[in-house]
């Protein structure tokens, strides 16, 4: 039996993969622990850790060097505790799951000879991962293509992204039948930081749809609690059959349920919505320097299992156009559920725990 602490930022994206290990190592007999941030709070109750560590975390802002300083200290305050409860826990290794979360724990991890892994979910090296892959023992690797992992050639192993076991038992459902006058159920969520755009362009959208086509969706959709009452409204006004909330944990088995997904493209959405088998419109987070959504997005639309809106064209007028193309043509959409599935690595957390037992038991 080894312990093993888990690293990984409070955001579904980073916990998510980092769960799904966790069940996983423990059902091979293994201790887990989780060291995270404070934004954990919506996650950390479901994660089947021992302990979980809370430690001081920041991104530096180099546009600003104030908030570069200011990141710089708390990212100094992170190292102090990471290593000193890395020296009191004695983990056999750590397991860091990108973000610059990670960074603290993964020195750490280094500087007290404790083995490290990297796991790198999205198809573009992030920030924080290049910068750390030097200390890190093993590099995991979530797309067989990954930008800027070539530096780090033999270091890494191709692992996939794991998905929690609430995904493989979503993955059961199989594509819910359509017919041309049967509902048509829409999922819309936006993840940690994109469920904003949606509500603004969402309610216009299925203004513009056909009467035909908008009386038969039946709308889930994740809004912002600030948002939920504009949102509401125009729905209300326009008779739709809808759903909001603010969070859905259950948002696998959701998935399940939808014909369709309108999305961001983290990796860990990618991930599941592959498992399950959903066809989905993806609208890739623009705010991020890699421009990693918008690489992972590209896997779906390469397997004919999705398609992409950027968010500079995305508009209630431009996405009420490809809902109608995509709505109206049941046997694509069936297609693209079955071209989804078959990218699914349904054994990426059996690969990803052998990987950390690799890595413990070099210790």
């Amino acid at each position: 039996m080894s312990k093993f602490i888990l690293v990984a930022g409070g955001t579904g994206g980073h916990l998510f993969p980092a769960q799904a290990l966790a069940n996983e190592l423990i059902r091979r007999g293994h201790k887990v622990q989780l060291m995270t941030d404070r934004r954990a709070n919506n996650f950390a109750d479901d994660f089947p850790a021992d302990k979980v560590h809370i430690i001081p975390a920041a991104t530096p802002n180099l546009r600003s060097p104030v908030k570069t300083f200011q990141a710089g200290v708390t990212i100094l305050q992170g190292l102090a505790k990471a290593y000193g409860v890395l020296k009191k826990e004695d983990p056999d290794a750590i397991i860091g799951f990108g973000g610059y979360p990670t960074f603290p724990p993964v020195l750490g991890a280094s500087l007290l000879g404790i083995p490290s892994v990297l796991h790198e979910a999205n198809s573009v090296l992030g920030r924080a991962n290049r910068a750390l892959a030097r200390f890190a023992d093993i590099v995991a690797l979530g797309f067989t293509k990954t930008k800027y992992a070539e530096k780090f050639s033999e270091k890494c192993v191709m692992t996939g992204n794991p998905v929690r076991d609430q995904v493989f038992e979503a993955a059961k459902k199989p594509y819910p039948a359509i017919d041309d006058q049967s509902p048509i159920h829409l999922l819309v969520t936006g993840g940690s930081q994109g469920a904003q755009i949606f509500s603004d362009v969402l309610p216009g959208a299925m203004m513009n749809l056909p009467d035909e086509l908008k009386n038969r969706i039946r709308l889930v959709q994740q809004c912002r609690q600030e948002d939920m009452k504009r949102a509401t409204s125009v729905y209300a006004e326009n008779r739709l059959n809808v759903e909001l909330a603010p969070f859905f944990k259950d948002l696998p088995r959701r998935i399940s349920n939808a014909h369709l997904v309108i999305c961001r493209s983290g990796a860990s959405t990618i991930a599941e919505m592959s498992v399950i088998g959903r066809p989905g419109i993806y609208v890739p987070f623009p705010g991020s320097v890699d421009q990693d959504q918008l690489h992972n997005a590209q896997n779906m639309v390469e397997a004919d299992a999705g398609v992409i809106i950027e968010q500079s064209t995305l508009s209630p007028l431009s996405l009420a156009k490809e809902l109608t193309i995509i709505l109206s043509d049941e046997q694509k959409l069936q297609k693209m559920a079955m071209n989804a599935k078959t990218l699914g690595m349904h054994d990426a957390v059996q690969q990803l725990a052998k990987v950390a037992e690799k890595a413990a038991q070099e210790e």
